[in-house]
This record gives C-alpha cells, sequence and structure tokens, in this order.
C-alpha cells in the first residue's frame, strides 16, 4: 500500500565543513543519494526537488521559496534550474536554514513486475546556520515490510523489495560516513538501521493501520484545497459502489463513486499517482458538489460526470458504463495500491 506520510524515515546528522555547510554542498548530497537509489531504482525520473532558505529565529521569514523544479541530468551543471535557485540561496546571508527536498518517483517490484510509483522516497537535506547538515529518507510504501499496512503477510513482496532498500541506506551511510539515526516506531512500521523490524514478530502497532490512518489522511488533504461546505453528498457509505476510472494521458489518477443505494458518492485519489491524484480529486469533488446542487442523486450525478464537458486537465471517464465494487473500503484499496 502507498500512503501519504511517511511510512518511516531515517536520518543522518553532519557537522560540517568546507561546502557540506553550504546549499550547494546540500544540492551535492541530496544529488549523490538520488543516484544511489536510482541505482536500486528506488528513484527514477523524473524528480522534483524544492528549496527554500527561512530565518532560524523567525521560520516565517522566507528568503527564498521555489518548488517544481524538474531533477534534470547534471543537475547542477551551470545554468540549469536548480543550479541558479542554489546560487540565489548562496547569495543570501545571515543566521538561515536551507532546506532542499527532492520527491522520487521509484519502481515497486511485484512477481518480477516493476510498478510506477510517484513518491516512494523522498531526500530532505538542511542546512542549519551553515554548521549542522541534517539529511533525512523518508519512505511511503510497505513494500519494505513482511506484512502489509493492512495486516497481511506479503512474504514474496517483502524478499524482492527490501534487499533494495537495505542496500540503498548502507550506501548512502557509507556516503554520509555515519550510520542513520531511524525514525520513532510509528503508526505503520518500526524503523531499523538497514530497513524495518518485521511486524510479524510483535504485531503491528495499529490493526489495519492504513485504513484506519490513511483514508483518514486523504481526506483531509483533499478537502483542504476545498471551500468549506455542508451541501455535498456524504463520503462514507455501507453499500457497494459503482465507479469510473479517471485517466489522463493513459495514468489512473483516481476512481468517482456512488453508492448503489444513492447515499453517498466521492473520489478516491490513487496514492501512487502522487500529487496529481490529489490536484485532480478537489477538481471532481467539485462537479459532484455541483451534481448535489441540481439536486441529482448519487448515481444520477456518477451519470451526469461522464456526460458533462470538463477541463482535459483534470482527467476523463473514457468508460461507458461503471464498474462496481463489492463495499467502499474494496475501491480504497484499490487506489492505494501502486
Amino acid at each position: 500500500m502507498i500512503t501519504t506520510d511517511p511510512i518511516g524515515d531515517w536520518t543522518w546528522e553532519i557537522t560540517s565543513s568546507g561546502d557540506g555547510g553550504t546549499t550547494a554542498g546540500a544540492a551535492e548530497t541530496a544529488v549523490s543519494i538520488w543516484g544511489i537509489l536510482a541505482k536500486h531504482e528506488l528513484a527514477v525520473p523524473p524528480g522534483k526537488v524544492s528549496l527554500s532558505v527561512r530565518s532560524v529565529n523567525d521560520m516565517r521569514n522566507v528568503h527564498l521559496d521555489v518548488s517544481g523544479l524538474i531533477l534534470e541530468a547534471e543537475p547542477l551543471r551551470p545554468e540549469t534550474a536548480i543550479s541558479e535557485a542554489v546560487k540565489r540561496a548562496e547569495s543570501l546571508e545571515g543566521d538561515l536554514l536551507a532546506s532542499l527536498r527532492i520527491r522520487c518517483p521509484g519502481i515497486w517490484l511485484e512477481s518480477g513486475v516493476k510498478h510506477r510509483v510517484e513518491q516512494l522516497f523522498a531526500i530532505h537535506v538542511d542546512v542549519w546556520k551553515s554548521s549542522l547538515t541534517v539529511v533525512t529518507l523518508e519512505t511511503y510504501s510497505d513494500a519494505w515490510l513482511t506484512m502489509d499496512t493492512r495486516e497481511r503477510e506479503q512474504v514474496a513482496v517483502h524478499a524482492e523489495n527490501a534487499p533494495r532498500l537495505t542496500a540503498a541506506l548502507v550506501e548512502v551511510s557509507s556516503l554520509l560516513g555515519n550510520d542513520p539515526e531511524p525514525g520513532d516506531p510509528n503508526r505503520h512500521a518500526t524503523p531499523t538501521e538497514v530497513g524495518f523490524e518485521d511486524p510479524r514478530t510483535e504485531g503491528p502497532a495499529y490493526s489495519d493501520s492504513w485504513g484506519t490512518f490513511e483514508i483518514a489522511a486523504r481526506s483531509r488533504r483533499l478537502r483542504s484545497e476545498l471551500p468549506p461546505t455542508e451541501d455535498e453528498f456524504p463520503e462514507t457509505t455501507e453499500h457497494p459502489v459503482r465507479y469510473f476510472v479517471i485517466r489522463r494521458e493513459a495514468e489512473t489518477l483516481g476512481y468517482v463513486w456512488a453508492s448503489v443505494s444513492n447515499d453517498a458518492a466521492g473520489f478516491e485519489p490513487r496514492t501512487a499517482a502522487g500529487d496529481a491524484s490529489f490536484e485532480v480529486g478537489a477538481q471532481w469533488l467539485m462537479l459532484l458538489r455541483d451534481a448535489h446542487n441540481q439536486g441529482l442523486t448519487p448515481l444520477k450525478a456518477l451519470e451526469w460526470l461522464a456526460q458533462v464537458p470538463h477541463s482535459p486537465e483534470i482527467g476523463s471517464i473514457d468508460e461507458d458504463s461503471p464498474q462496481e465494487a463489492p463495499t467502499l473500503d474494496a475501491l480504497e484499496e484499490l487506489s492505494g495500491k501502486y
């Protein structure tokens, strides 16, 4: 399963010397870690980069904030977008925190088949006052666990994927010159220096952590981009649901659905599609609100969505008739897989 919040993370602290305490040094470190992940197909193009610089004494004081930069081949050569942003950051003076983040699409292996996930890892490098560099690596997949986050054994999936994570962590530690500090145990898993503890040993921290926490987190993220209202369809049902797949340029971004009992409707983002699934999902929820305002029932709203013209940027419905899932939970699970 794929999550919107990290399954686990690892942190390395480096007392800076030379270029290691500069924004340029942070960028070099992040790009080197990308290279290690790419060697194991834990990162594949295109990575997306953001860079911010803030005052240490007042984090609201933002000196630089750029995002959406594409990690090009040789990204730090002169005149690339990233090198230009780094140059701007290097020109700033004062007690500053420079933060560089790379979102890493990557490959999930299952039965020898490669599945692309738009945010498999994220690399985060902070430089504090040019004296301390903190590197954090986060993962958003449970492919490294012997049990998935819905409490089902996945020994074969673990065997295909966990060794790649272990090899990458060892190589990053060698690059940075020390071992990582594994993140704290969380609701999904317990990180170790070379991966994760086996949840079969003492059992998972929560029953069905993905279903318990991820669905609520995804709903909050979707709705954070919408104006508040009470004039909309309920988003939960105990009945089967009919749904259309939302695609854009052959990529599945999510599923718009309605309950067969006409008591609810909504949108399930395909988490593996990354930010685009939430950006598009917010627009489909707005269309559902329009249908609700017209007095349509959820099932009539689903029919209306298949016919009404809309912007191609939000994807399209290419099916003649909706598919059916036995429960909303089953559709949510489909949306959470690679």
